[in-house]
């Protein structure tokens, strides 16, 4: 069967942690319930679309994608991607950019006028996001918000 991406269902969570497990730890894997409430909410969320890349039935990356409204641009919103990832061992094989060219296709059907992400350090993620069109234009910053504060009022 052909390689394909499309946007993840409920039966592709656990595949899609595992993805996600291959990024650098930022905090400790979820619990199930945990996933299944959070993807309850992510396969909701007006303008989030997770995609995923399945090759020979294997789900071999990820993508999440989010259209945010904008109040520049004529109101045209942005895309923000995260969280892109491919199994090491599903590398160079045209999922990731299957994965972003999915992406720019959701981009272009809500009118978007940018997409936008942060990429790691590394130079070949850097040579990718070139490969794919991106350029590097800004400086990213990132605070993490301690967990007690979650829930504290304004």
């Amino acid at each position: 069967m052909p390689p394909v991406t499309r946007p993840a269902t409920a039966e592709d969570l656990d595949a899609v942690l595992s993805l996600l497990g291959e990024l650098p730890p930022d905090a400790p894997p979820l619990t199930a319930a945990s996933a299944a409430r959070i993807w309850s909410e992510v396969s909701g969320q007006e303008g989030r679309t997770l995609l995923v890349h399945e090759r020979d039935g294997i789900v071999a990356g990820t993508v999440d994608c989010l259209v945010v409204p904008w109040t520049f641009r004529d109101g045209r919103p942005v895309m923000l991607v995260e969280n892109l990832v491919v199994a090491e061992r599903h590398r160079r094989s045209g999922a990731g950019r299957s994965l972003i060219r999915s992406a720019e296709r959701l981009a272009r059907r809500a009118r978007c006028h940018r997409i936008q992400l942060l990429a790691a350090g590394d130079a070949y993620v850097h040579a990718f996001y070139r490969a794919c069109g991106f350029v590097s234009c800004a400086d990213g910053f990132r605070k993490h918000v301690p967990s007690w504060t979650v829930g504290a009022s304004l």
